[in-house]
């Protein structure tokens, strides 16, 4: 029995091992990952509006930066001005020194530092300071545009509007030419309009103008009642309108200008207080420029302590000085323009004593400040 095992054992090893089988793999649906809607919107849309924020912010930075550097070039442009200004006035000064001396004395009187240079530029460097007075008297005579007839409005006749800013005289120098056209060609050819129905007692006041003078007083509210009105007053030799009054830079001016301009062959009379710095009656001419502009009249003229500024005005816009007006009579106190009576008034010298004089480089100064050397 031993021997029988021995040999089952032998056989056994002699066998090959059983394989076990490979397992089988398992296949299964492929089936993608689910995705949320949101989640994969949220991930797909470009970083918030940080670029364009970072943007904005550079832009924002480089214009600050760019209008600093402009400031700073403008205040160096400013300075090397005022330095030339400067050694030009002292230049002038050393060379011609009655030169230097009317720059000073115009710009007293209360003339631009434009036309006071164009004033100086005619007085020879060898003048004197009576010399260099006269000779710009005569350039700023050449330039004024004053007429001293009744021709070109009184005796021309036609359709004339007094226009300006409130408080200038308006009604009241609308009387005065009134009364002078009265007596020139009698109450019945002339008719008077007023056009103010803002201003309390402005329409009333003319009406009793109106009738001390005999002369009718009519009312109107608008272009078409404007236009209906002169056209039955269109035998008249002269028809006068009073307007409102408003300031320069109210936007009514302009429909103001248009509701005449639209009314006919209407001429506008410019009213210059006289008593006004000169860069407010700048505005006021702008304001009221047009090609229907047929002059000015200064009025509060005995108000003012000088005419310069006026004149000024007038000479650099090229305005036709018609009247002048200085008081309330009704119709003493308008008068035609006098050249010598305006150069006068104009030209007067401030006393030393005078808060206003200046002295020294004062007048260099102030003309450097305005942009300009001698």
């Amino acid at each position: 029995s031993l021997s029988a095992l021995a040999a089952s054992a032998a056989r056994n090893a002699t066998r090959p091992a059983p394989v076990a089988p490979a397992p089988q793999a398992v296949i299964r649906p492929f089936s993608p990952p689910r995705i949320e809607t949101a989640d994969f919107a949220m991930r797909a849309r470009p970083a918030p509006a940080a670029a364009d924020d970072f943007g904005n912010a550079r832009m924002r930075e480089l214009q600050e930066t760019n209008a600093r550097l402009m400031e700073e070039l403008s205040g160096i442009r400013g300075m090397i001005e005022r330095q030339l200004a400067g050694f030009a006035w002292g230049e002038t000064r050393r060379q011609a020194p009655a030169r230097a001396a009317l720059v000073g004395e115009l710009l007293e009187a209360g003339f631009s530092a434009a036309l006071a240079r164009k004033l100086a530029e005619a007085v020879p460097e060898d003048a004197s300071r009576l010399e260099a007075r006269e000779a710009a008297g005569a350039a700023l005579d050449r330039m004024m545009r004053a007429h001293a007839s009744d021709d070109d409005v009184i005796d021309r006749g036609g359709v004339y509007a007094l226009v300006g800013p409130t408080g200038v005289g308006k009604t009241t120098t609308t009387a005065k030419l009134a009364a002078r056209c009265v007596v020139r060609h009698g109450a019945s050819r002339l008719a008077m309009i007023t056009t103010d129905g803002y201003r309390i007692g402005a329409q009333e006041q003319l009406r009793i103008y109106g009738r001390i003078l005999g002369v009718p007083v009519f009312s109107v509210r608008d272009a078409a009642d404007l236009r209906q009105t002169l056209a039955g007053l269109r035998n008249k030799h002269m028809v006068l309108i009073d307007t409102m009054g408003m300031s320069q830079r109210d936007r009514m001016v302009a429909e103001q200008a248009s509701m005449l301009g639209g009314a006919g062959d209407v001429r506008r009379l410019l009213l210059l207080n006289a008593t006004v710095r000169g860069d407010t009656l700048d505005d006021v001419v702008r304001a009221y420029a047009g090609a229907d502009l047929a002059g000015c009249i200064f009025t509060k003229v005995d108000e003012a302590a000088s005419l310069a500024p006026a004149l000024d005005v007038a000479v650099r816009h090229g305005l036709d000085i018609r009247y002048l007006a200085n008081g309330q009579r009704v119709p003493e106190d308008l008068h035609l323009p006098n050249r010598a009576y305006l150069l006068h008034r104009a030209l007067r010298q401030q006393g030393p004593e005078s808060p206003w004089h200046l002295d020294g480089d004062e007048a260099g100064m102030m003309l450097a400040a305005a942009g300009g050397g001698a």
